[in-house]
C-alpha cells in the first residue's frame, strides 16, 4: 500500500474516472474524501470502498463556487488533520459548434473545468506548501489540443495544462509536485452515448486498437500521488493507447 495513511481529495468521485481514481487510492491505503455535486452521487463509490474496508468520506461541493471549495478543505482538515493528495477530476461538457455556442455553454464549462480546478489547486497549495510535501494531479484531456464542437471544453482543458505548469514551478521548491494527466478515448458515462459507427472510427485511430478503461487513468494517478514520483513535476502525461503521438 504505497499511499498508506495519505489523505486525498478526489473531485467528481461519483462516477467514471473519479470513481476509479478514488477506489484505486483507497486500495493503496489512502483516506479519501469523495467530492461531487451531491452526496447521492458518491454513495455508490463510498459503499464500494467500505466493502473492501477502505476509508472514505463523502462531501457535496460545486467546485465552481469558491466558498464551497473552501468548505470542502475545511471539512477534510477537520476530519483528517491534513491533506497530501489533490486530484482535480470534476468536469462537464456542453458541446456545440463554435458559431452556435451560447455564452451559457461557454461559461458553465469554464466555471467547472477551469475555475473549479484553480480553486481546488489554490486551496491545496496553501496546505501543501506549509507541510512541504504532497501532490496535485489535474485531469485534462486529449481534447486540449483542439476538437471539433468543443471550443469551450478544449479551452478549459488547455487552461488546466497552463495552470498546472505554473503551479509546478511555484511549488517545486516546497517539495510539492503538480502534474497533468490527459486521458484519451476512455470508456466512461461521457462516451457511452457515442454512436457505434463513431466509436469504431475513434478506436481505429488508436494504435492499441481499443478504448481505455478508467482503471488505466487511476493507475497513473496512484503513481503520481506516490513517493515513487517525487521527482516528477510539471509533466503532461497522455493515457490514451498512443492516440496522441
Amino acid at each position: 500500500m504505497k499511499l498508506q495513511n495519505k489523505i486525498a481529495i478526489v473531485t467528481g468521485a461519483g462516477r467514471g474516472l473519479g470513481k476509479a481514481i478514488a477506489m484505486k487510492l483507497a486500495k493503496e491505503g489512502a483516506k479519501v474524501v469523495l467530492a461531487d455535486i451531491g452526496t447521492e452521487q458518491t454513495a455508490e463509490t463510498l459503499a464500494e470502498i467500505n466493502a473492501f474496508n477502505g476509508e472514505a468520506s463523502s462531501f457535496a461541493v460545486n467546485v465552481s463556487k469558491q466558498d464551497e471549495v473552501q468548505a470542502l478543505f475545511d471539512f477534510t482538515v477537520q476530519k483528517y488533520g491534513t491533506l497530501d493528495i489533490m486530484v482535480n477530476n470534476a468536469g462537464i461538457n456542453r458541446d456545440g459548434m463554435l458559431h452556435k455556442m451560447s455564452a451559457e455553454q461557454w461559461d458553465s464549462v469554464i466555471a467547472v473545468n477551469l475555475s473549479g480546478t484553480f480553486y481546488c489547486t489554490q486551496a491545496a497549495a496553501k496546505i501543501l506548501r506549509e507541510k512541504e510535501s504532497g501532490s496535485i494531479i489535474n485531469i485534462s484531456s486529449a481534447s486540449w489540443l483542439g476538437n471539433i464542437g468543443q471550443a469551450n471544453y478544449a479551452a478549459s482543458k488547455a487552461g488546466v495544462v497552463g495552470l498546472s505548469k505554473t503551479a509546478s514551478r511555484e511549488l517545486a521548491a516546497k517539495g510539492v509536485t503538480c502534474n497533468v494527466i490527459c486521458p484519451g478515448f476512455i470508456e466512461t458515462d461521457m462516451t457511452k452515448g457515442v454512436p457505434e459507427k463513431v466509436w469504431n472510427i475513434m478506436v481505429d485511430k488508436i494504435p492499441m486498437k481499443r478504448a481505455g478503461s478508467p482503471t488505466d487513468v487511476a493507475n497513473m494517478v496512484a503513481f503520481l500521488a506516490s513517493d515513487e514520483a517525487s521527482y516528477v513535476t510539471g509533466e503532461v502525461i497522455n493515457v490514451g493507447g498512443g492516440m496522441i503521438l
